[in-house]
């Protein structure tokens, strides 16, 4: 009976040999790969860079908004935006709220808005700019919007009635104690809401002003404050 010689293993010269052209174009693709690598070593943080600074005014665009709804909502109760003397109010209302109305700042003017059961959300006080964190979202008495859990400046006093509708409201990135706009944060942006609720994204100048036709947005001479300096307040 006839039986079948096994098949003979491959011959290793043959498994070696390759076409002439097959290095060439090897070390060719080897290179092309290693060049693509450095090149997006050295470019791909410049291309996220501003990607995410997109993002970033983006998201502060859409809190500012946010923050317009509860102040409009707290006006339509109280008759202004918070102030020194809305406190009382809130309090008045609300004598169980535990919140600290006492201080000046930004934080602690917002902090009517948790007293006064307008809004539970820190969120929306957010921007990513220096010096500020993501809120944690515990609005306990004594945590809600603590330092650094606000990205946002704000001008106390204001009403919307007999006011300009562009009068400024809420700002960021606005450098604490002046009225210069810190150009890093948004690649030269800086994020505005206005008292009729609009918000709108301004150049920032290279002085680090913002102007509106040809007048510092923030000083007593723009019309919009009618000849009164801006009662600013920074956040914490």
């Amino acid at each position: 009976m006839d039986t079948e010689e096994p098949p003979l293993p491959p011959d290793p010269e043959l498994l070696n040999r390759q076409p002439k052209w097959f290095k060439p174009v090897l070390y060719m693709c080897v290179g092309a790969s290693a060049l693509f690598a450095i090149i997006l070593l050295l470019v791909g943080p410049r291309v996220l860079r501003p990607t995410h600074r997109r993002a970033d005014l983006t998201e502060a665009i859409s809190n500012a908004r946010q923050i317009g709804f509860a102040l409009f909502e707290f006006e339509t109760e109280y008759g202004f935006h918070p102030n020194g003397a809305t406190s009382a109010l809130v309090t008045t209302d609300y004598p169980a709220h535990g919140y600290d109305l006492t201080g000046s700042s930004s934080n602690d003017l917002f902090r009517q808005l948790f007293a006064a059961e307008i809004t539970q959300s820190e969120r929306m006080f957010y921007a990513r700019v220096p010096g500020v964190i993501k809120p944690d979202g515990v609005i306990s008495h004594g945590e809600a919007l603590k330092e650094s859990e606000v990205g946002f400046a704000y001008i106390s006093g204001l009403t919307s009635i007999a006011t300009d509708p562009l009068t400024p409201l809420v700002l960021t990135p606005l450098i604490p104690g002046t009225t210069k706009f810190d150009p890093k944060p948004f690649k030269g942006k800086a994020a505005i809401l206005h008292i009729d609720n609009s918000v709108r994204t301004y150049d920032i100048h290279k002085d680090g002003h913002v102007y509106d036709k040809g007048i510092n947005l923030l000083s007593p001479k723009h019309p919009v404050w009618k000849g009164k300096a801006p009662d600013i307040r920074y956040p914490e």
